[in-house]
């Protein structure tokens, strides 16, 4: 139960929990949990569900004059987090990728659905490494497909590295720069949402026109034999 409360905890109120650990740690362990958790989310493909962008944009506001945090610190920490975790969820996906799908525990990565994803990936691997990294979920499942699909490491590093910084960066100096801000300050956990419900998004968007498109598909040939 313990580990499940801070979960919710930390979902619902990523400000609180920090704030919690510049307490309990210190100036210099905080930088521990927000490494571990951002490390996790892109480097285990079990743990979709934690808070990439919410915790990026939270520490950016305590990384401001007086929060407990020194921004390029901030920054530093979970970029070489978000970059190792990318490239660990490959590593585990080259080497341990089949027996994770054959299993069936990650129900969303399906023998079909890996096949189609493997070709998607052929064409458009680098470009989609660097997207995901926006895209909650997908930002977990996408180093592991790249992983799985055998898509060229110096290829992927590449991709990894613009899109772990460029993702750390833009949450991060948002926070930085307009956490203080006293309508920010009030409205924080609406805003929190509203970065999770723009992030997340695409992700609906292109799940409803992908079920819009296969129901089509199916009609057309009863159409057509009709």
């Amino acid at each position: 139960m313990d580990i499940i409360n801070f979960f919710v905890n930390l979902l619902s109120d990523p400000r609180g929990a920090i704030a919690g650990w510049i307490i309990a740690l210190g100036p210099l362990w905080v930088y521990s949990p927000l490494f571990l958790i951002v490390f996790v989310e892109t480097g285990l493909v079990f743990f979709p569900f934690l808070p990439g962008d919410s915790l990026l944009f939270a520490a950016g506001v305590f990384s401001a004059d007086g929060g407990g945090l020194n921004v390029w610190a901030t920054l530093i920490v979970f970029y070489v987090a978000a970059i190792l975790g990318n490239t660990s969820n490959y590593w585990i996906a080259r080497f341990f990728g089949a027996r994770i799908i054959d299993s069936g525990k990650v129900k969303a990565l399906t023998p079909e659905r890996m096949a189609k994803l493997d070709h998607f990936f052929a064409k458009y691997g680098g470009l989609t490494i660097v997207i995901t990294r926006f895209m909650p979920f997908f930002r977990t499942f996408a180093p592991f497909i790249a992983g799985t699909g055998h898509m060229n490491f110096g290829k992927f590093t590449l991709f990894n590295c613009i899109g772990g910084i460029s993702w750390v960066s833009l949450f991060v100096l948002v926070g930085y720069f307009f956490g203080g801000i006293p309508f920010v300050q009030e409205h924080f956990e609406v805003i929190v949402l509203g970065i999770v419900a723009v992030s997340v998004a695409p992700a609906i968007i292109g799940a409803i026109k992908a079920a819009t498109s296969s129901r089509k598909g199916k009609q057309a040939p009863k159409a057509d034999t009709e």
